[in-house]
């Protein structure tokens, strides 16, 4: 009885949903074309990143190494993203990573995937008003700084921000009111600013040729010193220590504050994942949302690896101001006169960076209440074919946590959560690709037969119409399968074995972060290196899914896996606070799911019907699934007939 339950709870845990991705009609608006995808997405990510964070990061992590951590981190973004650019063609539908989980690996991990990215966007757009009201306030001389440090100070250092800023909250609330307005109107304002962000950014790369000087990235500690005492040039007010300006040149904190730095500067490169939130507003989603995501991280990439590294030329890293690190980078070089339109510049970068947290927000709620894994009233949807209640709902959020906490805090909670959500799309992936397209005969026939006719030959799904793959295990079929198309077989493989590799990694980055060089750390890296590459080797075996798609990743397993093992590395960069801040965000949302989301969703829903829509060997089908199945065979047979 006890196992009998225990498997009950589980089977509600990991059904699946498959979305049927030959519908037409859609409760939003389809308006959007490629190229306001393309804007999304290098508008959403050109912001904060090169404005506030760069500075930061700069001057207390990597030094003028930053290139590289912008490096590392486009490297995970854009291994994350030829997952997302997949999965956007293979499931064009509302809801991103949370729906690519729910469609692969279950019910539980796409509300754990969903759950986090509200929290990534929340902290994204709260963030990114902190950083727009900070560079206002510094054209104005820092007048809101001080009335509200004066008037409205929080004493609760590590947990509250030094002040509450009440114009970022004044900026989301109108934002917010656009998006309810209307996406078109949206994606317009978001085009508007989107050029002008590419065009300062333009400004600053060739300004930072032109004033640079190569000997800001190799300055030795004693020079630095020696030119503090002795210069008024120190515009942040900040005197250096030793330890704050670590070892000089290059790399001043080493390969470790490169590597810290990258898990900070991974934030820069969140954003191209709201394209994917587009799939029901988008025209043709199955090409526009591929092209979309490529595009924007290789101009994100070119874009923030020039400004870091104009501006850590223009000034050493160590006088870089943690606020505004450009205008005042352009005071240090002499260019008073550009200070003022950098400022105006990046305010314009700011709000598109803004737009573009905000817009994927709601649509990550709507489907999850859609669904019924958060509350219904969520789901509604105004005349204008926009979601209201969620809308307003995120705006709500995201105002609280600008109002309250502080960036630094906000920028690493939300990389934990982005990264993992990353890391599950790329596990989803390398599932997906190798399980079998259709699981019995009956659905190739109801390409062609009616329902009653699929009725009548339903039970005889298992009649050896096609040749039967040999699912028997053996070291053989683990190694050198004789099958060209996937297997019920190899398709449990590749899952154990995707399961084994994501442990795996997650324990050699803990190994690595905490035991660093020891010897016992050293060899338990070299074990599980070991396991990784059989694990890898097994799947890498296995056959693929010959379904035609507008976008597949390429060098499978191999993408999908160094993808993982970068993100959850990354993860594990970030310190414990940020963990602890994670795990109550969790536990909230566990609350959620298990009081409601469990109960009252629509897979359970379908799962209690009476009368399911089709069976498979006897048990039961979602309508979904059914579409999902019918669709993937179609598709098929269209691509062969092309060919």
């Amino acid at each position: 009885m006890f196992l009998a339950t225990l498997k009950g709870i589980g089977k509600q845990l990991l059904r699946v949903k498959v979305v049927d991705c030959n519908a037409e009609d859609s409760r939003l608006s389809r308006c959007l074309n490629t190229f306001d995808l393309v804007a999304l997405g290098v508008g959403s990510t050109l912001g904060a990143g090169v404005y506030i964070l760069a500075g930061a990061v700069a001057r207390d992590s990597s030094g003028p190494a930053i290139v590289l951590s912008f490096l590392i981190a486009a490297f995970a973004s854009v291994l994350a993203g030829l997952c997302y650019a997949e999965f956007g063609a293979r499931v064009p539908k509302t809801g991103s990573a949370y729906l690519y989980s729910y469609v692969t690996v279950g019910e539980l991990w796409a509300f754990i995937t969903g759950w986090n990215l509200i929290l990534s966007y929340v902290i994204g757009t709260s963030s990114v008003a902190r950083a727009w009201s900070a560079t206002f306030d510094e054209l104005i001389g820092g007048h809101i700084e001080l009335f509200c440090r004066r008037y409205m100070s929080m004493n609760a250092p590590g947990v509250l921000a030094e002040y509450p800023d009440i114009f970022a909250v004044f900026i989301i609330i109108s934002l917010t009111g656009l998006l309810v307005f209307g996406v078109k109107e949206s994606a317009w304002v978001n085009k508007v600013f989107t050029c002008i962000n590419v065009l300062v950014l333009l400004f600053m790369i060739i300004s930072g040729l032109v004033k640079g000087n190569l000997k800001n990235w190799n300055l030795k500690p004693e020079e630095m010193l020696n030119a503090t005492s002795n210069s008024s040039l120190n515009i942040s007010d900040f005197t250096p220590s030793k330890e704050s300006i670590g070892e000089g040149g290059f790399m001043p904190f080493g390969i470790t504050g490169v590597l810290s730095g990258a898990a900070t500067c991974f934030y820069a490169f969140i954003g191209f994942d709201c394209i994917a939130t587009t799939g029901e507003e988008v025209k043709n989603p199955q090409r526009a949302i591929p092209i979309g995501i490529v595009a924007s991280l290789l101009i994100c990439l070119v874009a923030y690896f020039g400004v870091s590294a104009a501006l850590t030329l223009m000034m050493p890293y160590y006088l870089l101001d943690k606020n505004s690190p450009l205008p005042a980078a352009f005071k240090h070089v002499g260019w008073e006169e550009a200070t003022y339109a950098v400022a105006v510049g990046s305010l314009c970068a700011l709000s598109t960076s803004l737009l573009g947290s905000m817009f994927p927000l709601p649509r990550i709620i709507f489907a999850m209440a859609r669904d019924g894994l958060l509350f219904t009233f969520l789901a509604r949807v105004s005349g204008r074919r926009t979601p209201d209640i969620s809308t307003m709902g995120a705006g709500l959020m995201s105002a609280v946590m600008a109002f309250l906490f502080d960036l630094k805090d906000l920028v690493d909670l939300m990389s934990i959560g982005t990264l993992l959500a990353y890391s599950l799309v790329a596990a989803c992936v390398l599932v997906l690709r190798y399980q079998p397209e259709q699981p019995s005969v009956a659905y190739e026939m109801a390409n062609t037969q009616d329902e009653t006719e699929l009725a009548e030959t339903g039970n005889e799904g298992d009649v050896n119409i096609l040749p039967q793959p040999d699912n028997r295990f053996t070291i053989r079929t683990l190694l050198f399968p004789s099958n060209t198309e996937p297997s019920p077989l190899s398709g449990l493989l590749v899952n154990i074995c995707t399961s084994v590799i994501g442990v795996l990694v997650c324990v050699f980055s803990v190994v690595a972060v905490q035991g660093r060089l020891a010897v016992w750390s050293v060899t338990v890296l070299c074990i599980v290196v070991a396991a990784c590459l059989v694990a890898t080797f097994i799947v890498w075996r296995q056959p693929q899914s010959k379904t035609k798609l507008a976008f597949k990743v390429p060098l499978l397993p191999f993408v999908p896996i160094i993808s993982m093992f970068i993100n959850i590395y990354l993860m594990m960069q970030l310190d414990k606070g940020t963990w602890m801040r994670f795990a109550i965000w969790m536990a909230f949302g566990f609350i959620i799911y298990f009081g409601y989301g469990i109960r009252n969703s629509t897979e359970a829903a379908l799962s209690r019907s009476d009368t399911p829509a089709c069976t498979i060997k006897g048990e039961p089908m979602a309508k979904e699934r059914e579409a999902f199945l019918h669709h993937e065979q179609t598709s098929t047979g269209d691509n062969e007939e092309d060919s």
